[in-house]
C-alpha cells in the first residue's frame, strides 16, 4: 500500500488514514450547508461521515480542528488547480499565492455575517499556516546569505498576506483582487530579499 502526503504536513500519511480525514471533511461541508457551525455536534458529524465518535477523537481533537483540516485542505488544492508554488528564488510567485488567498476568501459565502465569525480565527490558522509551509520550504531551498532566518520571514510573509486579504475583503467598493495583490507584493517584496 503506497502512503500519500497529507495537506496538513509534510508527513506521508497511510490511504485509509487520508479516506478517513477525507470523509469528516466532506461531512463538515455537507453539513455547513444546512446548519451554522456552532449548531453542528461531533456525533452528527460522525454519523453523517458513517463512521462513530470514537473513529473521529482518532484523527481530530474537535471539530474546530476538522474545520482547520478542511480549509487547509480546499485551499491546498486550490493552489495545486493554479499549480501555484514559491521556489525561494522568485518572489514573484507571492503574487500567485496572495490572489490564492483573495480568491479563496471572497469565495467563502458568508464569511462576513455573524454566525461565520466565530470560526475566523480558525480560517486564518488554516491558511496563515499553508502559506507559511510553502514559504519556508522555498526559502530553505534558496536561503539568503544573510538576514532574518527563513522561519521568521515565512511566518512574517504569510500572516502579512491574510492581513491584507482580509482587509480587502472588508473594504467597501474594493478594487479587484489583482490589484490589491499588486499594493500587497509591494509592501512584502522587501522582506524576501
Amino acid at each position: 500500500m503506497t502512503a500519500t502526503p497529507d495537506h496538513q504536513s509534510s508527513e506521508w500519511i497511510d490511504p485509509r488514514i487520508r479516506r478517513t480525514r477525507q470523509m469528516l471533511q466532506q461531512s463538515l461541508e455537507r453539513l455547513l450547508e444546512s446548519k451554522s457551525f456552532d449548531k453542528i455536534s461531533v456525533g452528527e458529524i460522525a454519523e453523517d461521515a458513517t463512521l462513530n465518535r470514537a473513529t473521529f477523537y482518532d484523527h481530530y481533537p474537535d471539530k474546530y480542528a476538522l474545520l482547520e483540516g478542511l480549509v487547509s485542505t480546499r485551499f491546498q488544492e486550490l493552489l495545486t488547480r493554479r499549480g501555484l508554488f514559491f521556489e525561494g528564488g522568485c518572489p514573484s510567485a507571492i503574487k500567485g499565492i496572495a490572489l490564492a488567498v483573495c480568491d479563496f476568501l471572497a469565495g467563502l459565502p458568508g464569511i462576513e455575517c455573524p454566525e461565520r465569525r466565530q470560526f475566523q480565527k480558525h480560517l486564518e490558522s488554516a491558511l496563515v499556516s499553508v502559506v507559511r509551509g510553502m514559504i519556508l520550504t522555498g526559502l530553505q531551498r534558496h536561503t539568503p546569505p544573510a538576514g532574518p532566518p527563513p522561519e521568521l520571514i515565512a511566518a512574517t510573509v504569510s500572516g502579512a498576506i491574510y492581513g491584507a486579504a482580509t482587509e480587502w475583503l472588508r473594504t467597501p467598493n474594493r478594487c479587484p483582487a489583482e490589484e490589491a495583490v499588486e499594493s500587497i507584493f509591494a509592501l512584502i517584496h522587501a522582506m524576501l530579499l
